[in-house]
């Protein structure tokens, strides 16, 4: 047996034994990953290889495929001619086959799929977007979605995810908010850590363990004016403090990739920034894994950026800052042969880009098991046990931002006649989010599903005959998302007007152009036409210059509220929203974010009381656009107020309201000072003081009094999720210590300076009790 082919060899022998095989072609094709769905033919329920796959092939010209199995508008590949979780699985094995029969030394193919939440395939798990996944606060259970996600990926034979998105958000009106946890980076490196560990498991070579691929690297979510891939503006200090933090937390739990982000920083595009590549990700933090550009970022470059002269240049300077893939592009299967030959590339330049390929080719097991499971594959994608999971990561991070006079929860014996009504009622592709693949109607429960089977079950329970006849659940869309048509107005507000509880849906959109066509403001039907309406208000590329509703929204609640009746809205949406006009005269205030798939029942389980809110925000929702940044660990120094309003949110960040009450004692530390090296414990007290069971996110922050450099008034630095009885008390505690306390200091390295600490615990960022804590040399 040739050394590579022996799996008891250690890694590196077998790598540096296949490497001394290749030729360079074979080398270079290593690095080149195509579109993966253009490489077969899926007619009459068989699927054929294209044969300018098979020839590429022959020349050991591809080292691994993007989005194989991704199915979406920009792919093209529908309900109709996509493959169903068995026909993914054998269409990764006739691939794979062919790859590894076909080629010289057999060397597998690397799969790479998009996951976001959840496999981006048809017939996987829509789970929610990372927005409120991150709104949950619930690590260990977004842990078990990782893990789902890998099952069910791994299963069809995706090898590597491109997530989690680890970008700090700064300016939310940039489109790729949905995409991102929040604005702190603590929480969002707790999240990154459960994401590596749920994705990749306990053994990467396991049937249900995937690469994760860290993104953006970085600053990505700290564009300019919000941006989409513009520049980024951020000293070295606050890069490493806040952007990078998450990465390193992930790097340290044994992340096996990173995608470095679009953006230049400081005038270095991050796709050729050696500082970060090697410097940082490599050398201080010995990242051993693969480093993958984002697709077309090495064109950028030359054509974009302007940093390179050709895409020759383009090509070389992405490898030699430490890129060791191109995601589906054409720049290094172009000119890194050339490159080579012409002596502008050294030969150990380019083995050790692809001794980085095919290491983490070896971690996953590839050359052992290349092949995927299409019965296993056809029993776990799409689960029942992954729906269930979706709707309680749903619920767990629905936000309540308001309930004057206690509006919610309702009642399905005193609510009466219900009307459902505005755009996000009954639209299931705007309640998924972006990077979602397209769905039977029959598998996303919208809002008004929810609700109609929440009053149904009702009825059953009461065995109420006449109530089942009529179900009491009235629904109007009222309006599209954007646009200025207002026909729909009429039948919306006669809808309310014979409705005793009014339940407005609105809010925006990343939906596609799924080929859905219209719906008719009138009735709510749908609409089959040559013209369909994209409602796109969010997502990748869609940057906005306002936080508020689009097209007529506003202005539909506006009149509805001119009835007089309870208003309870619900927004489903990718960012937050400022509407001072609803806050103000909502009665009830909902967050969902994109909810997934089970979003409807989710919304539903918590308008009625089955569910007690327990979300919190991680993200800053302002009183106006014009107030940005917002973002809740600013400097102290960030200025005095504005003429027309404060910098105060509208909701602070880790707000959240519940059915119940919650009381905090008084934080308590066992010591109230340590030296450098010591830890300290902080403990306070919760009880629930109000009538129904609930959970509670308590959160930790801390201050630092006076310090060298400048520092947040207060910083995340630890929180849990503890579910109280009415009545019950429990004790939570949290560790203090360096970590907690460091930063990065003068010379831009973490430290942690002698003097007075506060130590924060509450339910929000503006609602907290401190102990003090003094540190001493010593």
């Amino acid at each position: 047996m040739m050394i590579y082919k022996d799996p008891s060899k250690p890694v590196e022998e077998r790598v540096n034994h296949l490497l001394s095989l290749m030729t360079t072609e074979e080398k270079v094709g290593q690095l080149v990953q195509p579109f993966g769905w253009q490489v077969y033919s899926h007619e009459a329920g068989r699927i054929t290889l294209t044969e300018a796959f098979k020839d590429q092939i022959a020349s050991g010209g591809v080292g691994s495929l993007y989005g194989t199995l991704r199915a979406d508008p920009w792919t093209g590949v529908t309900l109709d001619t996509g493959l169903s979780a068995r026909e993914g699985a054998e269409a990764i094995n006739l691939i794979q086959k062919y790859a590894v029969e076909h080629s010289r030394l057999g060397i597998p193919l690397l799969i790479g799929e998009e996951c976001s939440h959840g496999h981006m395939a048809i017939g996987g798990t829509v789970f929610p977007v990372p927005l409120l996944l991150g709104s949950t606060w619930n690590v260990d259970l977004y842990r078990k979605m990782c893990r789902a996600v890998a099952r069910e990926t791994r299963a069809q034979g995706g090898a590597v995810t491109y997530s989690p998105v680890l970008d700090v958000v700064r300016d939310p009106r940039w489109g790729r908010t949905e995409e991102c946890f929040g604005e702190d980076p603590f929480l969002i490196g707790e999240m990154a850590v459960a994401s590596v560990e749920g994705l990749q498991g306990e053994r990467l070579d396991a049937e249900d363990a995937l690469a994760a691929t860290l993104k953006h690297f970085v600053g990505y979510g700290s564009s300019e004016g919000g941006r989409n891939a513009g520049p980024v503006h951020m000293g070295w200090r606050e890069l490493l403090e806040v952007d990078l933090y998450p990465f390193r937390k992930a790097v340290q739990a044994g992340a096996q990739s990173v995608m470095p982000a679009y953006n230049e920083i400081d005038g270095t595009p991050c796709t050729v920034n050696r500082e970060l590549l090697d410097g940082v990700l490599r050398e201080q933090w010995g990242f051993d894994g693969l480093v993958i550009t984002d697709c077309g970022a090495i064109d950028m470059l030359a054509s974009g950026h302007d940093v390179a002269a050709d895409g020759m240049d383009a090509a070389v300077q992405a490898l030699r800052a430490g890129i060791d893939m191109e995601m589906s592009g054409t720049m290094f299967g172009q000119y890194l042969m050339q490159a080579v030959q012409e002596g502008k590339l050294e030969p150990h330049e380019l083995d050790q880009a692809v001794s980085r390929v095919l290491t983490l080719k070896f971690r996953l097991g590839l050359f052992e098991h290349p092949y995927a499971d299409a019965d296993r594959a056809a029993d776990v994608i799409g689960s029942e046990e992954h729906v269930r999971l979706a709707r309680q990561l749903a619920a767990e991070g629905i936000v309540l931002l308001k309930n004057e006079h206690k509006t919610l929860p309702l009642s399905t014996a005193s609510a009466g006649r219900i009307a459902v009504i505005g755009p996000n009622a009954d639209q299931p592709y705007n309640q998924l989010g972006d990077y979602t693949s397209p769905q039977p109607r029959s598998r996303v429960v919208t809002v008004l599903d929810g609700i109609r089977a929440k009053v149904a079950a009702s009825h059953e329970a009461l065995k109420d005959e006449l109530a089942k006849q009529d179900d009491g659940v009235l629904y109007a869309p009222g309006c599209r998302i954007k646009g200025e048509a207002a026909e729909g107005f009429e039948h919306a507000i006669a809808t309310a007007e014979a409705a005793d509880t009014v339940i407005m849906v609105m809010g925006g959109s990343s939906a596609r152009d799924f080929g859905e066509g219209t719906i008719d403001l009138r009735t709510g039907a749908s609409v089959v036409s040559g013209d369909s309406w994209n409602d796109m208000d969010c997502g990748e590329g869609i940057d906005r210059m306002t936080l508020g509703l689009a097209g007529v929204q506003l202005q539909l609640m506006q009149e509805i509220g001119k009835l007089g009746k309870n208003l309870i809205v619900v927004y489903i949406n990718g960012r937050p929203i400022a509407e001072p006009w609803v806050d103000e005269h909502a009665d009830a205030i909902v967050e969902a974010w994109y909810p997934g798939q089970e979003g409807g029942h989710a919304i539903a389980d918590v308008l009625f009381g089955d569910v007690n809110p327990s979300g919190r925000l991680t993200i800053s929702i302002p009183k106006h656009v014009g107030q940005l940044p917002v973002y809740y660990n600013g400097k102290r120094s960030r200025g005095k107020r504005y003429l027309e309003e404060d910098l105060e949110p509208r909701y602070p960040f880790g707000y959240g309201l519940s059915y119940t009450t919650f009381e905090y004692g008084v934080p308590k530390l066992d010591a109230a000072s340590i030296t450098l090296h010591e830890t300290v414990t902080v403990s306070v007290e919760v009880t629930n003081v109000g009538p129904r069971s609930g959970a509670e996110v308590v959160q930790m922050y801390v201050t630092d009094v006076t310090s060298e450099m400048t520092r947040p008034a207060k910083e995340l630095k630890g929180f849990a999720k503890v579910m109280l009885e009415p009545g019950e008390t429990k004790t939570v505690s949290f560790c203090v210590g360096a970590e907690q306390l460091q930063y990065i200091g003068r010379h831009l390295q973490r430290v942690v300076e002698p003097g007075l600490f506060r130590v924060h615990i509450g339910r929000n960022v503006n609602d907290t009790q401190y102990a003090e804590l003094h540190v001493r040399e010593g």
